[in-house]
Formats: structure tokens, sequence, C-alpha cells
């Protein structure tokens, strides 16, 4: 009890949630030291993919663009519950951390006009926003879709409780599918792909 089965795990190492630009995406310091970091790298990546995409933020702004973002763990709620106190809690530590508030803020931001949703379907949540943006965009609800998926490891307990289920490789190894599987390795990062229906990105010279 308490102890995590197995020392590996893939981290990020490239970047700092004390790093994020606050002022670009028009939060302020004490709402930015309050939300979620997975929300902060969320944006950061989301910016990038636009404009990796050869899309801008004029481009998108009041535009049917639907955002979908998988979402599974707590970790920075629940290391902030430890330490602070109730008088200490405040509207940017409440909902900054209440995963439905990852796509409705970045959707917020780029002043999108169509679906904002976060869902939570495990190991699966990335693979389901992509089938959900696909889908939006096939029943023409959206014009441009984001897919993403964010997960950062930020406090011990997922990993003890996934130790304790057996569900992490002590061997730091996954072999899905295999005879020899033991568990999964836990891992951070962020992906969000812009999808466009083929006609439409043609029209526009999107890339």
């Amino acid at each position: 009890p308490g102890t995590i089965c197995s020392r590996d795990g893939g981290f990020l190492t490239s970047w700092q949630p004390d790093e994020f630009d606050a002022e670009f995406f028009g939060i302020s310091p004490r709402e930015a030291a309050g939300m979620d970091p997975q929300q902060r790298l969320l944006l950061e990546v989301a910016w990038e993919a636009l404009e990796n995409a050869g899309i801008t933020a004029q481009a998108i702004r009041g535009s049917q663009t639907s955002v979908f973002v998988g979402l599974t763990t707590n970790d920075y709620s629940l290391s902030l519950a430890r330490r602070l106190r109730p008088e200490d809690g405040d509207p940017y530590i409440s909902f900054g951390n209440a995963p439905n508030f990852a796509a409705g803020r970045l959707s917020y931001f780029l002043g999108a006009r169509g679906p904002a949703v976060v869902l939570d379907s495990a190991c699966s949540s990335s693979l389901v926003s992509i089938q959900l943006a696909c889908e939006s965009l096939r029943r023409r609800e959206s014009d441009a879709a984001l897919a993403a998926g964010v997960n950062l490891i930020l406090s011990p307990e997922n990993s003890i409780a996934c130790s304790r289920f057996g569900m992490l490789s002590p061997d730091g190894s996954c072999k899905s599918f295999d005879a020899d599987a033991n568990g999964y390795v836990r891992s951070e990062g962020c992906g969000v792909v812009v999808l466009k229906r083929l006609e439409d990105a043609q029209r526009d010279g999107d890339t």
C-alpha cells in the first residue's frame, strides 16, 4: 500500500507547467496558477496544430469549428486538495480543474461556434475524440474540428491505484495482446489533430 510497482513512465521534459504563456491566451496569472496544467498544455498544442495546418485564428473565429478533447485524469486537483484549506478555494481552482472546462476554454479562446465536448473513455479517450470529430464533420454540424487528447502525471495517487489493481507493468514494458503482457506504462503527452472535410480544405487551400 502506498507504493508504485514500477519506476518507468513516459514523461515530458521539454515543457514545464509554470512556463505557460498565460498572457498570450488572455488568462491572468492567478487563473493560470489555479487551472489544471493539462488545460495549459492543451491550449499551447492546439495553437501549434492550427499553425502547422496553415489555419489562422481569424479563420476560426466565428466559424462552426468543433472541439473534442479526451481527458481522463485529475492529478492536479488531487495535489491541490492535499494542501489547500477551504478558505483558499476560489473559482479559478474549482472550475479550472473541471474536465469540462478544457474544451470550452479552447473553444472560447478561438471564438469557435461548434460543439465543445470533453470525453473520458479511459485509455481510448484520444481515439474516441477523433471518431466524434469525424462524425461531426460527416453530419455537417461542423465545418472543421480539433480532436485532442492530453495527459499529465502530476501526483502519485493514480499510479498507486493502478499498481494495487495490477494494471502497471512491473518490468516497464507494454506488451499489448501478448501472452506475456503484465500491465502497461503510464505516460504524458498532448496531441491535437485539425480535421476538415477534404473538399473544404482544398477550397480553402489549407495544408
